[in-house]
């Protein structure tokens, strides 16, 4: 399959939020492993390629933007009535004909406000001619604006932006626009269809979480848990993999625990990593549900800096701890935004959660002057069942369902499975 995106982009600048919405797009055709083209001006200016601008598995076609020798001036036709100016129609035959030769050979074509913006009136009569010549090649047209209201008077000339163009769909990017770009084109509601836009939470932080997350496609987990210590039993880090499987037993949500772990002088670290991971297994967990950032080349811890982007975006932390002094990580997991599940019998934990009004379970601990020892009844396997049913409770409140709603489904792997994929599939727009 080969895409075309139809931009008609002069510049590149990050500023321009388009811009940054065909990117993310650019990525999920790449990441897919589609032939992917886009078309931009002849005037382009080239040096202002940044990020997937640069990925040299994109193709680039430039589209002729010149009459005679002389740039093309592009004037604002929003107006239903007026007058188009003298070159209109040669700039259209210029840009038609262009069209037609380097669209020939595409399955599928993106075009982003070509249709819509009034600015875009030559390229938008433009590929309508085209269009003729390319009765094969199927259209999605993009409004990333409100759509404008229908006129009640549209002279024959500007047309273009309120009428129906055939084997396309129109997309908008909420459902609740749809309606209103329908009756813009003078089109069945059925022809129009959702697209969100994504946000690429990922090319914001590190290299460490960015290379970590293609090793193991954390991001996706609609439960995610950071749990930053040393490979020790004191820190308990079988009994997150516990608690966690009980989780995941109670309201079957996927689930990925990060140990940003390192070496101790208390237990050999592979023997402690397989009590975690058949930890885990036994209440309920995958094996590739846990993952340890040593096994990913951090044998001396995960970077500092690193793991607080790792915060924002999980949005579950457990403390079961047996000793601290403070937990600073709880701080680190509060400030971002995540649910805090600590060890009550730990004077500090108890202390620090209360302010930060944690939720507490019970597990063996260092107190003041004495170790308590936890008993279970009738198990402890349903002790953490019933406590996972009030954490999976708070763990989807207002602010932390948006935060992972955000992280699940509107990146560009939910947006491409879910909303473009069976665009591209579909053989023929009706």
């Amino acid at each position: 399959m080969r895409v075309a995106i139809l931009t008609m982009f002069n510049g590149l600048s990050n500023t321009y939020s388009l811009v940054n919405v065909v990117a993310e797009h650019i990525k999920m055709f790449l990441d897919n492993n589609i032939d992917t083209t886009i078309l931009v001006s002849e005037t382009i200016n080239d040096n202002e390629k940044w990020g997937i601008y640069l990925d040299k598995r994109l193709k680039w076609i430039k589209i002729k933007n010149k009459l005679n020798g002389k740039q093309i001036k592009w004037y604002d036709y929003s107006k239903s009535t007026g007058k188009l100016h003298d070159t209109f129609y040669d700039e259209v035959e210029v840009i038609k004909n262009d069209f037609i030769e380097k669209l020939k050979d595409f399955d599928i074509c993106f075009m982003h406000d070509i249709l819509y913006q009034g600015w875009h009136y030559v390229h938008n009569i433009a590929i309508r001619e085209a269009q003729k010549e390319l009765p094969n090649l199927r259209f999605i047209s993009f409004t990333h604006s409100y759509p404008a209201k229908r006129p009640e008077h549209i002279e024959k000339e500007f047309l273009g932006r309120y009428m129906d163009m055939p084997n396309t769909l129109f997309a908008y990017p909420t459902k609740s626009g749809l309606k209103a770009l329908a009756n813009q084109y003078n089109i069945d509601i059925k022809k129009c269809v959702v697209i969100n836009n994504s946000i690429p939470l990922l090319d914001f932080l590190s290299e460490d979480v960015k290379k970590l997350n293609k090793k193991t496609n954390f991001i996706d987990s609609e439960i995610l848990i950071i749990y930053p210590a040393r490979l020790t039993p004191s820190k308990k880090q079988e009994k997150v993999s516990a608690l966690a499987g009980c989780i995941k037993q109670v309201c079957g949500k996927s689930i990925k625990i990060i140990f940003c772990d390192f070496a101790s002088l208390d237990i050999d670290s592979k023997t402690y990593k397989n009590k975690i991971i058949n930890e885990g297994i036994k209440y309920g967990l995958n094996k590739n549900d846990i993952i340890f950032t040593s096994d990913y080349g951090y044998t001396n811890g995960f970077p500092r800096k690193a793991v607080i982007e790792l915060f924002g975006l999980s949005n579950l932390y457990i403390c079961p701890s047996f000793s601290e002094s403070f937990g600073l990580t709880i701080l680190e997991a509060a400030s971002k935004g995540n649910f805090l599940v600590l060890n009550k019998k730990v004077p500090a934990l108890e202390e620090l959660g209360k302010n930060l009004n944690a939720y507490f379970m019970n597990w063996n601990a260092k107190n003041n002057g004495y170790d308590t020892i936890e008993t279970y009844h009738p198990s402890e396997e349903r002790y953490y069942l019933d406590h996972a049913k009030n954490i999976v409770k708070n763990l989807f409140n207002s602010v932390l369902y948006s935060k992972t709603t955000i992280r699940t489904d509107y990146s560009n792997k939910s947006i491409f499975e879910k909303q473009i994929k069976l665009l591209l599939e579909l053989k023929k727009y009706e």
